[in-house]
């Protein structure tokens, strides 16, 4: 992501690690089960490689899940990118965002992580979400951050001379 002249990088993120925990732990009963088909129809050492197989795959695609999207709040957006062959980019500017709202159900509170949902001027519902970030009102706290600066930066322009 480029920055405009006098924006500011003021949160920068991926979904947390813990965020892909029922992901995990899904591919690791699938691996586990058939592992364990394997070894019992065919042998131990194929049940053993089927087991690994599966397992590492979980792990590489939660990993490329993870670091191929990237949440951004800068002084003057917010950006989603998402993406590994083709890319996403979803941004509104920050003085478009009206609410945030932060959720977090019992397993994520208990993880840490949980859901931030932008409310952009003019439209219904959420237009941009941050899903499986750590310490959501920590985001939150980013965007309200990052409105004041904007504000700052329209009452007293980089050159000095006053408002607009």
């Amino acid at each position: 992501m480029d920055l405009r002249p006098d924006e500011t990088v003021i949160y920068f993120g991926h979904p947390s690690w813990r965020s892909l925990k029922a992901f995990y732990l899904a591919g690791a009963l699938i691996a586990l089960v058939a592992g364990s088909l394997v070894w019992l129809i065919f042998s131990p050492f194929t049940g053993i490689v089927v087991f690994a197989a599966i397992l590492g795959a979980t792990i590489l695609v939660g990993l490329v899940r993870r670091i191929f999207v990237k949440y951004t709040i800068t002084s003057d957006r917010l950006v989603l990118e998402r993406g590994f062959l083709s890319r996403e980019i979803h941004q509104t500017r920050i003085d478009r965002v009206q609410n945030v709202n932060t959720s977090q159900s019992p397993v994520d509170r208990l993880f840490r992580v949980g859901r931030v949902d932008f409310d952009t001027a003019g439209s219904d519902g959420a237009d941009l979400s941050f899903e499986g970030v750590d310490d959501p009102p920590q985001v939150a706290a980013a965007v309200d951050e990052a409105q004041r600066l904007h504000a700052e930066r329209l009452v007293r322009p980089a050159d000095g001379t006053g408002a607009q």
